[in-house]
């Protein structure tokens, strides 16, 4: 009798659990779809205002220009009083217009270096540090800059420069780079004759620095692409049992300077993808539950070399 009981209480409890996850779910795709929505209407308004014809007619008739000398004589019409609609609408072309002005310096100036001063009062050199800050645009959006900070700690060698902070991350290899390009001067006690002390070439540092950099958001977007291509992003793990054993459920990257792709398969095979600098695909490898598959890998090696040849082979694979 109890038991019955505490099954008909539990039903109408797993009713209201189930309507709440329906709830959520619905939520969550309103939400996104809102998002979708404001991200669209943001991008539509900023074309609109971004356009010179629309700017010289929004000015026009919020600002009228003055009366010519030869219409002196004719009766003139009162000004039109600009609401507060009108100008909210020109406070925003002008925010538009400056804002395509910064988007306009950063493309055309991708390196930039200014002088900034540390606060520390022991600080190396009176705190003058020359700071260089690196541009990077991925998929037609700005991210966040890197930046160096340089000072001159060698009281002997007051042009050699040395690195001092920076916010690079650790897959790039700046202190190599920097060791070959800013290498410090050698300290040679009691030597009548020194050598002549290394050249520093802040300009190819920064152009191999810049060139590193692009490189790794380059095999980021690559695997991003991939991804994408693939649909890994669509597929969870509630979607394992209903789908083919040949479809790819994950796709990842294995090491910190996105050099190899992970990719797992709906039947737990696990495939990785090599890439050089450059991200180009030289090794592709698929291993199973008893090791190296051979088999899996000899049918799609064809596809080395270019990303989208792997995914064409991937999907072909998939497909069966």
């Amino acid at each position: 009798m109890d038991d019955a009981q505490d099954e008909l209480q539990a039903n109408p409890l797993d009713e209201e659990i189930a309507s709440l996850k329906d709830q959520g779910k619905s939520s969550i795709t309103v939400s996104a779809s809102l998002a979708h929505l404001r991200k669209t209407l943001k991008i539509e308004c900023s074309t609109v205002l971004s356009s010179p014809s629309i700017q010289e007619a929004l000015l026009s008739s919020l600002n009228p220009q003055p009366t010519p000398k030869s219409a002196a004589l004719r009766p003139r019409k009162p000004r039109k009083s600009i609401g507060r609609d009108e100008q909210l609408l020109l406070t925003r072309c002008k925010q538009q217009e400056a804002y395509n002005q910064q988007c306009l310096y950063r493309i055309s100036a991708s390196v930039t270096a200014f002088k900034v001063r540390d606060p520390d009062p022991n600080a190396v050199d009176g705190g003058h540090v020359l700071g260089l800050r690196f541009e990077v645009m991925t998929r037609g959006q700005f991210l966040q800059p890197y930046y160096v900070m340089l000072n001159r700690p060698y009281p002997n060698n007051r042009k050699f420069l040395r690195i001092h902070r920076h916010t690079v991350p650790p897959a790039i290899p700046l202190q190599g780079l920097a060791a070959r390009h800013l290498p410090a001067p050698k300290q040679q006690a009691g030597d009548d004759n020194p050598p002549p002390p290394p050249k520093q070439d802040l300009e190819r540092f920064v152009k191999s620095l810049r060139r590193e950099i692009m490189r790794y958001h380059n095999r980021l977007g690559v695997s991003a692409d991939l991804r994408r291509s693939l649909g890994a992003h669509s597929q969870t793990a509630a979607d394992g049992p209903s789908l083919p054993p040949n479809a790819i459920v994950d796709v990842s990257i294995a090491d910190p300077e996105a050099k190899q792709i992970r990719l797992t398969w709906a039947d737990e095979r696990n495939g990785r993808l090599v890439m050089d600098d450059d991200g180009r695909v030289v090794k592709f490898m698929v291993f199973g539950a008893e090791g190296r598959d051979w088999e899996t890998t000899r049918q799609l090696k064809e596809g080395q070399g270019r990303v989208e040849d792997i995914a064409k082979m991937l999907e072909e694979y998939a497909a069966g």
